[in-house]
């Protein structure tokens, strides 16, 4: 029997990195909002690697701090090392990545949800979501718990993680479980089916942990963090603390001579798990066997806090038995004398097909429903976050009847991440990556708040002290390039420093801007020619650089950009009837009767619809406007 406890704007189902978000999102926007997670002890939990950031990941956290989030704010006051990623390429691809203290994460986020003002945070298990019928569209009205108490509310976010259904395998042993150990989702997940919603099933796992004091350091490589801290948050103004180290070493033939006698009692390879992994962090028995030649794979040993001795063995999750992982970790260097503190294991959860969602993160059969994380496919802390916030802006917009909040592929690298699921849907679960940003040179780092904190002040999330920083640094960015551009220098200033630096000496007087756009100088080499420069935040230096030495490149990336958005101002009407459009292929026409694109560019990054299919539909809206 169940009975009402109480009513709300918004009800967050989840209280994981993309919960987190969601909720805090829609509080900071005005809206009388519910959390709820079936332990409190799972709120921003990592039960995976306890880390934020990384390739193509460190640029989701930057924008989730730019668009007023606090995953940038939380991991700045928790991290134990901090490494700039991939400094040897282009500043594209330079991605932050720290290690937390995954204890001190949790707390943290857990107070901040704690104090936000119109949000409750409350432990509880949601069993089923609540719905009404309105003009033969069903619509949300509120969520049903475990204990029989009834939570209405104006919208829903699903940000259910790996919970939904989770089943935990460690070699022959399968049982129903949340990652961690903690109690699954089983009855929601049933409930969800039941509803209609397009469900699948996907894997992800972890590796062992292990006691520090049994491991041997002497034999790893030592992997320091860096010198100089670069904050995530755009509102941390430097970051300086004594960091903890991280360790590598490897696998060998002997490792996976154990690992391949032992297949036959893999869950993965016994047949007992038919979710789909994620191909970009594969267990480590699906390594040995998918690249047999490979005589050794790295493994990174990195401590999950400070108050706490086990320690992670990132690159190794697996779903053998504990026996065999006993075996297999002590045949690798520094781990001879391995004591495990927790086995690794597979994991299996229910997740949405995200090409039934709306590009707003709504679903498109139950109006106010909204999905966010690995409830949509995707892996990862960093891309759960960036779609709650997202979930979360979008429940507010749509409870007040305004536009939703999209961001195109040209914006930011949340547009590519939500627009490859929704438009494009996944088949195991999606990361992002930098290579599947078209125009990354854009969508730097550095420059996330410059594209998208003014977006958000306009939504009223950003406050008026993130948006006045954003300005500051925008004058500051402003005023040294333009100041660079007029500022000359004698070949007596500065041939000694180009013959330092490898590049060919002047002739005549030239600016600090061209003499920084050779590809020998930086913006701190120029520094003994430059005596008038102001004393810039690191930054601002490094914004400055970036926007000089790359301005030709950043001018044709842009160039793209207008031709792309061109094709995504060319709206289609939500009712065009793509099954009477002569000359659709069948398979265009279901694709986009059922997926309902907005516009003609994301028509075209649809599967299944060929570029044939865009010059029909270019046609068809030709005469339309002809025939108006």
């Amino acid at each position: 029997m169940s009975y009402e406890m109480g009513s709300y704007d918004i009800v967050v189902v989840g209280a994981g990195h993309a919960g987190c978000e969601a909720a805090l999102a829609a509080a900071r926007m005005g809206m009388n909002t519910l959390i709820l997670a079936t332990d409190l002890s799972s709120v921003a939990m990592m039960p995976c690697n306890p880390a934020i950031g990384g390739t193509g990941k460190g640029h989701l956290v930057h924008e989730i701090d730019a668009l007023g989030g606090q995953m940038g704010i939380n991991i700045d006051k928790t991290f134990i090392q901090s490494r700039m990623l991939n400094t040897a390429k282009g500043p594209a691809v330079h991605s932050l990545r720290a290690q937390a203290d995954k204890t001190e994460y949790h707390l943290e986020m857990k107070r901040t949800l704690e104090q936000q003002e119109n949000l409750d945070l409350k432990q509880g298990e949601v069993i089923d979501i609540l719905l009404d019928e309105e003009d033969g569209k069903k619509k949300i009205s509120g969520v049903l718990l475990r204990t029989g108490a009834e939570y209405r509310a104006r919208a829903v976010i699903l940000a259910t993680g790996t919970f939904l259904g989770g089943k935990i395998f460690i070699g022959e042993s399968a049982y129903e479980s949340g990652p961690s150990g903690m109690s699954p989702a089983t009855e929601l997940a049933v409930n969800l089916r039941k509803k209609g919603l397009p469900m699948r099933r996907f894997k992800t796992g972890t590796p062992a942990r292990a006691l520090a004091s049994s491991l041997d350091y002497s034999k790893m490589q030592r992997q320091a963090g860096d010198e100089t801290i670069s904050p995530f948050s755009f509102m941390t103004d430097s970051l300086s603390k004594e960091q903890e180290d991280c360790w590598l070493t490897y696998t060998n033939e002997e490792t996976h001579t154990v690992i391949r006698n032992n297949f036959s009692r893999s869950a993965l390879f016994g047949g007992q798990i038919v979710g789909t992994g994620p191909r970009y962090c594969p267990s480590i028995e699906d390594k040995v066997k998918r690249f047999a030649d490979r005589k050794r794979h790295q493994l990174f040993v990195e401590p999950e806090g400070l108050h706490t001795e086990e320690m992670y063995i990132q690159g190794m999750s697996t779903s053998l038995p504990e026996d065999v992982q006993e075996e297999f970790y002590k045949t690798i260097e520094g781990l001879e004398n391995i004591k495990i503190t927790r086995p690794g294991y597979a994991i299996e959860y229910d997740c949405i097909d995200p090409t039934s969602l709306k590009t707003s993160l709504e679903y498109r059969d139950i109006s106010g429903l909204f999905c966010a994380g690995q409830f949509n496919g995707s892996s990862g802390y960093e891309e759960a976050a960036a779609q709650g916030l997202m979930a979360g802006i979008n429940a507010v917009l749509a409870l007040n009847h305004k536009k939703s909040f999209v961001l195109g592929r040209n914006e930011a690298y949340i547009g590519v991440l939500i627009d490859d699921l929704v438009l494009k849907g996944t088949n195991e679960p999606y990361r992002i990556m930098t290579s599947r940003a078209e125009y990354r040179l854009l969508l730097r780092q550095d420059n996330a708040d410059e594209r998208l904190t003014e977006k958000s002040y306009r939504l009223g999330l950003a406050t008026q002290e993130r948006y006045d920083r954003y300005l500051a640094m925008k004058e500051m960015t402003e005023s040294e390039t333009e100041r660079l551009e007029k500022t000359k220098v004698s070949p007596d200033a500065v041939n000694a420093i180009l013959e330092e630096c490898g590049s060919t000496p002047v002739s005549g007087s030239v600016s600090l801007a061209d003499l920084m756009r050779r590809p020998q100088i930086g913006y701190e080499d120029l520094a003994p020619a430059d005596p008038g420069r102001p004393d810039l935040p690191p930054r601002i230096r490094t914004r400055v650089e970036v926007g000089i030495k790359y301005s030709g490149y950043i001018t044709k990336q842009q160039q793209r950009v207008e031709k792309f958005k061109r094709m995504e101002e060319r709206a289609l009407p939500e009712d065009l009837d793509y099954e009477n459009i002569d000359g659709l292929r069948i398979e265009a026409r279901q694709k986009l009767a059922a997926m309902k694109p907005a516009s003609l560019g994301q028509a075209g990054r649809i599967s299944g619809v060929s570029p044939a299919d865009i010059n029909v539909l270019l046609i068809h809206l030709e005469r339309m406007r002809r025939m108006k």
